[in-house]
């Protein structure tokens, strides 16, 4: 990256924006229901039109609330401190925890991981404000940042993040972010560098850009991937699929009631008592309004009654299920999770379906809890926390989203306790439901019980004993 000028690095972000434009608008279309329409006869009618638009079936969101419902921070672990650095101060709450809440990250982590494994990546803005230095969430689809190495670094050279889109005469205005200083630009257009104004640069405060980028999976060239374009093509299926069988429904599976033998009964003209003829002189028919509370009978002893069976939709209904088995298998989600069937299944085969599930979280969990570490020490940078900046040992703690009763999690941590030594108190965090501020507050208490022991004991040592005097004969 020869230019690294404000204008330049504007340009070439506005052009990423511009390149990634028509792939993400795709995938949130795909994500919200707007799918391509299934094949249809080039002469389709309205009532075919109606059945395709029902026939969409939008499995997306599974695809992404699945596993975000299993990602919920719960807590940051410091590790050790750096023995050159000075301790942190004694608080009740870390540093690293109190930026957390007061960035009401609680709520807010939700949406940074479902757009990162929507798109394939998000980002966050860790900045100082007059509330102190809180993090946010970007949108992917406004946002883009520039990398030395995309695939291993996780400090942006710069970032940019559109506040404004360009509308009639009026420019788009965006936000840069650089190593030092933050610049507002201005912009006609995404690919109009003529129409390009970037403005002074403030200092943000920190030694590096401020923006990190969450990424769902990124390989060796530095592409990132979400969980909704690889699926695409199956979801057409699926919508293809469910669409010959509304046709099929609607067309062929009722039984059609035939006669033959009589003719119809004809339009006539009500002075003349004449057929009304159509425009290729053949009378025109009077329309049945025949039902299933109806009955048929002819005048004419000739004529006869019968009836066409419904076509089978066993064989479309079966594509279905097929269809959204691969779906499940391709997308590592349980089919239980989007078939609906769960009846007479064991712990054992539970446990199986949800393998691949929980494999895949691992992987996401690992990504993002390094992300999470670098907001982190953005903020104590910001902050002026030297213990906080430098502390790469840290780690994001979460939470246990596994479904098991407190007494099951109570008795395998006793037994973890007493038969493998491991002390009690480093399997408090392993509790399940248990938060930051109550662990906190644990340690607190435990410490105060044991200050209060230690000067029960004390005590006791300094007290001397009584010495029992016998009275004298």
């Amino acid at each position: 990256m020869a230019d690294t000028s404000p204008a330049s690095l504007a340009k070439q972000l506005l052009a990423v924006l511009d390149k990634d434009t028509q792939t993400l608008d795709r995938i949130d279309a795909y994500s919200r229901g707007e799918h391509d329409d299934p094949y249809m006869p080039p002469h389709a009618d309205d009532e075919y039109r109606l059945l395709a638009k029902r026939s969409i079936s939008n499995w997306m969101p599974l695809l992404v609330n699945t596993p975000a419902q299993a990602l919920y921070v719960d807590g940051f672990r410091p590790g050790k401190p750096d023995a050159a650095l000075p301790p942190p101060a004694a608080s009740s709450t870390s540093a690293e925890w109190a930026h957390w809440q007061r960035s009401r990250l609680d709520a807010r982590q939700a949406a940074i991981y479902k757009g990162a494994l929507m798109f394939g990546h998000a980002f966050t803005l860790t900045e100082k404000t007059k509330k102190g230095v809180v993090t946010k969430g970007l949108s992917p689809r406004r946002t883009a940042a520039l990398f030395e190495d995309p695939a291993n670094d996780d400090t942006p050279v710069a970032a940019l993040t559109v506040v404004s889109k360009p509308k009639d005469d009026t420019p788009g205005k965006a936000v840069l972010w650089d190593g030092h200083n933050r610049y507002e630009v201005s912009f006609k257009s995404y690919t109009d560098s003529k129409g390009l104004r970037v403005g002074a640069g403030k200092r943000h405060g920190a030694t590096e850009c401020p923006v990190t980028r969450f990424a769902a999976s990124v390989d060796l060239e530095g592409r990132t991937v979400g969980v909704i374009e690889p699926m695409i093509a199956l979801q057409n299926r699926i919508n293809q699929t469910i669409f010959d069988l509304l046709v099929a429904q609607t067309y062929t599976s009722q039984e059609v009631r035939t006669v033959s033998g009589m003719a119809p009964p004809v339009k006539r003209n009500p002075e003349t008592g004449e057929p009304v003829l159509d425009e290729n002189g053949n009378p025109q028919p009077i329309p049945m309004n025949h039902n299933a509370r109806r009955f048929l009978f002819a005048e004419d002893p000739d004529a006869k009654f019968g009836s066409l069976p419904g076509g089978p939709l066993g064989g479309l209904i079966e594509s279905v299920d097929m269809s959204i088995r691969h779906f499940s298998a391709m997308s590592q989600t349980p089919p239980h999770h989007l078939l609906g069937q769960i009846a007479n299944l064991s712990a054992e085969a539970l446990l199986a379906a949800e393998t691949a599930l929980a494999r895949k979280i691992a992987e996401f969990r690992a990504s993002f809890g390094e992300s999470w570490e670098r907001v982190f020490r953005l903020a104590g940078e910001l902050d002026g926390d030297t213990s906080s900046a430098e502390n790469f040992t840290g780690e994001v703690i979460w939470r246990d989203m596994e479904s098991r009763s407190l007494a099951q999690a109570a008795d395998a941590l006793g037994k973890l306790a007493d038969q493998l030594g491991i002390p009690k108190r480093g399997l408090w965090k392993r509790v399940p439901g248990v938060t930051q501020i109550e662990y906190e507050d644990w340690e607190q208490m435990a410490e105060e019980d044991d200050s209060a022991t230690q000067l029960a004991s004390a005590l006791n040592r300094a007290t001397p004993n009584p010495v029992e005097v016998v009275p004298a004969a």
